[in-house]
């Protein structure tokens, strides 16, 4: 028997297959095929609904469609009883989801205090302009923390990206995966991103490659043509990309961050602003110690306030040159957290530093027993300067009685 199509009204499968797309995209009007299988998940199907990628009158263009009214006509086949159909099997590549398939809009966390460029982060971020942004700082000091929080502040999405020495354009833009037997086009979290109006974090972009500058046409905003899949991906309204680095892009100098790269001129020149994270105030990093504690419901604002004073006197030291290692914010939330499993704080200082090496470790755990045992840091550092002094003038002491004995020694062998 031949097969015949006929107009006939939506079935109540396609009208909730509607309802849902809907309220998925409530300001899209076109959409993608990434789209409707996004929406199609939801109802326990893999791939797109093909009632409708089938339908001649549902298809904007190559890849974009419309979602059909609730009393539309739509065609379908009908096929006589005594007719066996075979399915046929899409030999094409179809789209399909990553695992971004539920809310991705970060969660806010309690321990967190907003501090130094964290307002104008947020601002930019509550605005959904797209003004790619720069964060540069030491480590541990909370710069992905402050992108993370200034998301779920605005219930925005984000995707997060590691970015690596390896990571590529197959890592970010997407690639032909096998699933099932089928060869299908998996988007990147770059794609996701764009089509989902989404915050795009690349998390230590420093480390990547110059296979980054992929992203070049995506930094100025104007989208970017997949070429493996030939399509032109348009960033939907919100999105925005925000890097965050240890280096301002020039590699590390001091050797401090080994497998930092020296990133291209004209990729940093996309990014329009550039913020300097610092380390949070000593106020303010003792509220964080104060809050990582009440959340293990404990409470010593005693000791939160020695160990801020303990790492701040071993910043200001580290910054004038005279030792080569730090203490985090991420550090002594480490710290706080180790105090709260084993209750011995001088425990949880030494295996918190023990990844230093064993003087530099002796030396933190030793100014820590000073702090504990009542010195500020103004005393410290004056004892610092005394015995800087102390060590100058017996430096010089040495040097004299060397240059003497040489002396004596050249008089010595001219008699």
């Amino acid at each position: 028997m031949m097969k015949g199509r006929e107009n006939t009204m939506l079935n109540q499968k396609q009208i909730d297959f509607v309802k849902h797309a809907k309220k998925l995209f409530p300001n899209k009007v076109e959409l993608t095929l990434a789209d409707l299988v996004l929406a199609n998940k939801e109802f326990g199907h893999k791939y797109e609904p093909q009632w409708l990628t089938k339908n001649k009158n549902l298809k904007i263009d190559r890849g974009l469609f419309r979602l059909p009214n609730i009393d539309d006509k739509v065609e379908e086949t009908k096929v006589s009883k005594t007719e066996t159909v075979k399915e046929n099997k899409v030999s094409e590549a179809a789209y399909i989801v990553s695992s971004l398939t539920g809310d991705i809009v970060p969660k806010k966390d309690s321990v967190f205090v907003s501090f130094g460029s964290y307002p104008d982060l947020k601002s930019i971020v509550k605005s959904r302009m797209f003004y790619p942004v720069f964060i540069t700082g030491l480590s541990g000091n909370g710069k992905t923390m402050g992108v993370t929080q200034a998301c779920a502040e605005n219930r925005r999405e984000m995707i997060r990206v590691n970015v690596t020495i390896e990571t590529d354009e197959d890592d970010l833009l997407g690639g032909y995966r096998l699933r099932e037997g089928q060869t299908v086009w998996q988007n990147g979290p770059v794609i996701e991103a764009m089509e989902r109006g989404a915050i795009l974090l690349l998390d230590e972009i420093d480390l990547a490659s110059n296979k980054i500058m992929c992203l070049q046409p995506i930094l100025e905003g104007s989208g970017i043509f997949v070429k493996k899949i030939n399509k032109f991906v348009k960033p939907a309204d919100g999105f925005n990309v925000i890097a965050t680095a240890n280096t301002k892009g020039q590699g590390s100098e001091d050797g401090k961050f080994i497998g930092t790269n020296v990133l291209n001129e004209a990729f940093l020149e996309r990014f329009p602003i550039t913020f300097e994270q610092k380390y949070p105030s000593v106020k303010i990093e003792e509220k964080i110690l104060i809050k990582t504690l009440e959340r293990s419901g404990k409470k010593d604002k005693d000791f939160c306030k020695k160990l801020v004073t303990w790492a701040d006197v071993i910043r200001k030291t580290f910054f004038d040159g005279g030792v080569d290692e730090i203490i985090s914010t991420r550090r002594l939330v480490h710290i706080v957290q180790a105090f709260t499993i084993f209750k011995d704080k001088i425990k949880a200082i030494e295996v918190c530093t023990n990844r230093f090496d064993e003087d530099t470790k002796n030396s933190f755990v030793e100014l820590y027993s000073k702090v504990d045992g009542g010195a500020t840091a103004e005393t410290i550092a004056e004892d610092q300067r005394k015995q800087e002094v102390a060590d100058q003038v017996k430096e010089e002491e040495s040097d004299s009685k060397d240059d003497a004995a040489e002396s004596d020694n050249d008089t010595s062998a001219h008699i």
